[in-house]
């Protein structure tokens, strides 16, 4: 996995204090997040934490805008655009790349609202569209897999009103297509769930995200295949700003196999909107 495909997976959760209550037609919200990730490490195949080969330094830094788009009651829309600059060093070779990334859409509904249940529940389906294509013999850093995911999940939320708290989270499942070299990639579980509150302008919150991915089909070549997993903590400190909100926060990896390791810095910046 590319580190643009990793930072992508990962920042799809730029609103999780309200991501469980759909959007009204005509209103929506924007998310700009920045990722910065810069490691000499990673999981190996036994989700034991090494050196990158031939001493590798992979320098990641991705921007996302995310927006939700309520189109009809009880139904919202969700898109994602990215920009990556990579960098990858090893003994052998300096690598970089700068580019478009991946475009990602959803649909979500709350179906137990037509039921008039005010349970925060939600289902969202969407898919990933490659912009690059994925050279494994390519000198510069691949920006994307150059393939199509799709994806559903469930979300649900809770309030602890009048606390100033609340908890969220979702469970899905990824099905990843093969691309043009031949590789199938395995499909993932993923899970996010979170906890914050608010005190007057300030917010907080701590999150766990992570997925678990099936072993990979070979390559044409006949290369094997492998797992991928992940499993990160995300601690984070919020800021009324205008009519929006600005989030700091770190990423801190608690395990995984097969991907890299270390720590990143998240910054993002979130306002309502409507027509």
């Amino acid at each position: 996995m590319s580190p643009a495909v990793l930072a992508a997976g990962l920042l799809t959760s730029v609103d999780g204090a309200g991501a469980q209550w759909v959007e009204e037609p005509g209103k929506g919200w924007i998310a700009l997040a920045v990722y910065h990730h810069d490691t000499r490490d990673r999981f190996g195949p036994e989700g034991n934490a090494e050196a990158l080969l031939a001493d590798g330094h992979a320098v990641t830094t991705s921007s996302f805008a995310t927006m939700a788009l309520g189109l009809f009651e009880n139904v919202d829309l969700w898109s994602q655009a990215s920009f990556h600059r990579l960098r990858y060093d090893d003994a052998a070779a300096e690598r970089s790349s700068a580019g478009i990334g991946d475009i990602r859409l959803w649909l979500r509904a709350a179906p137990l609202r037509w039921l008039e249940s005010a349970v925060p529940f939600a289902i969202r389906a969407g898919f990933k569209v490659p912009v690059s294509e994925f050279d494994v013999e390519a000198d510069e850093v691949a920006l994307g897999d150059g393939q199509r995911d799709w994806e559903v999940m469930a979300e649900l939320g809770h309030s602890f009103w009048p606390l100033p708290l609340y908890a969220s989270g979702w469970l899905g499942y990824r099905w990843r297509e093969a691309n043009a070299s031949g590789r199938e990639f395995g499909n993932e579980l993923f899970y996010y769930a979170q906890i914050g509150g608010q005190s007057g302008r300030v917010g907080y919150k701590l999150a766990l995200d992570g997925w678990n991915g099936a072993a990979a089909a070979p390559l044409a070549t006949g290369s094997p295949g492998f797992e991928r997993d992940l499993m990160q903590v995300l601690p984070s400190l919020l800021y009324d700003v205008g009519a929006g909100q600005v989030e700091a926060g770190m990423r801190f990896a608690l395990g995984g196999r097969n991907v890299t390791a270390g720590s990143s810095f998240v910054f993002k910046y979130f306002s309502k909107w409507e027509f």
